[in-house]
């Protein structure tokens, strides 16, 4: 059987190391502060927004979400934004998405000061990290590449194949992996919609990269023998025999996948948790930042 790589374990471990560092912060008198802005009535929107909360209320991080009707002018969270980048206790700042389609995400999203963007989606930080002179990691490929380094399988001169190439996932965990860095090095592929033959790519492949947003996009006969499987997609599907009516799925094929694979990340409790967890980590760095 496969190694199980668990987000939710490693989560615990990262938080536990994210605590002595904000005690750390707080004797020195900085208590770091996240602000979120939550637009509208979305509700895994408004359960993401909750447990980064729960999040921030284990780490000793002070958060408030300001929470707006969906039809808020997009003027307001600009003022929000402002208010926020001008408030020396305000250490990072985060719009939930998805907004209203009357709202201009890209503007909002740009007007954040790049050192108060612990999402790392201002073009500023996604710029550096292009570079190699990274600041804020996007949140969910920064969790990636933590579980692969914390499970024992270090990318560095693996053959990473992404199927993927959203600007959230697929283009930034490219650009982390692809770097000359600990915990990267890698030889990077990426796959998409546009690729003719995916497995052609994922069969040679020692690490794979799932986040298609389709369920089973990864089936058995793409992978070989020892891959080892970081699985992103959280697809909900029909099924009568859950209390709820359905069931969540991963973008793999998890009994076809897991008998050939080394190590893979299930779903749920895979990559899921690490996303709040770093953003945690992004927003005591962005503390830490004002007293060095």
């Amino acid at each position: 059987m496969a190694e199980l790589i668990r987000g939710k374990d490693i989560k615990k471990k990262i938080e536990e190391e994210l605590k002595v560092e904000v005690e750390e912060l707080k004797a020195k008198g900085v208590t770091p502060g996240l602000r979120v802005i939550l637009v509208g009535d979305d509700p895994a929107s408004h359960v993401y927004v909750r447990n980064k909360g729960k999040a921030c209320e284990r780490l000793g991080i002070v958060e408030d979400t300001i929470e707006l009707p969906a039809d808020a002018p997009e003027e307001k969270v600009l003022e929000l934004i402002e208010e926020f980048n001008n408030d020396p206790a305000v250490h990072g700042i985060l719009v939930q998405l998805p907004l209203p389609k009357h709202m201009n995400e890209t503007k909002i999203l740009y007007a954040i000061d790049p050192m108060k963007d612990v999402d790392g989606f201002h073009p500023v930080n996604v710029g550096r990290l292009m570079i190699g002179d990274p600041d804020f990691l996007p949140c969910t490929p920064a969790g990636i590449q933590q579980m692969l380094i914390r499970s024992g399988n270090d990318p560095a001169g693996k053959h990473v194949v992404i199927v993927g190439r959203s600007n959230i996932v697929g283009k930034p965990i490219m650009n982390i992996l692809m770097q000359k860095k600990e915990g990267a090095n890698a030889t990077v592929t990426i796959c998409h919609t546009g690729t003719d033959d995916v497995a052609k790519y994922t069969k040679k492949a020692d690490i794979i990269i799932a986040a298609t947003g389709w369920p089973g996009t990864i089936t058995g006969d793409m992978v070989k023998e020892g891959v080892v499987v970081i699985d992103v997609g959280v697809n909900r599907i029909d099924d009568d025999t859950r209390e709820k009516g359905y069931r969540l799925v991963g973008d793999v094929a998890f009994d076809e996948v897991e008998p050939k694979a080394k190590a893979i990340s299930p779903v749920p409790g895979g990559v899921g948790p690490m996303t709040i967890t770093m953003l945690m980590k992004n927003t005591v760095r962005a503390a830490k930042r004002t007293i060095e």
